[in-house]
């Protein structure tokens, strides 16, 4: 009575199987949520300093040597 039925067995490792398959897309989703984090982050950045540089380049007088 100690011997799991072959139809227990078949149960045991679809379980274990359908559990590894939920672990793995878990952790594909946590690992395209952190790069799209990064790539939201690094794209926010470069947005700030563009803006950065526009206005400093609105706020500063043209000074650029003209022909007499």
């Amino acid at each position: 009575m100690n011997e799991k039925s072959q139809q227990r067995v078949d149960a045991d490792n679809a379980f274990l199987r359908m559990q590894n398959r939920s672990s793995v897309q878990a952790r594909i989703m946590s690992e395209t949520e952190e790069a799209d984090m990064a790539r939201d982050a690094n794209t926010a950045r470069l947005k700030a300093l563009r803006l950065e540089k526009a206005a400093l380049e609105l706020a500063s007088p043209a000074t650029k040597p003209g022909k007499r």
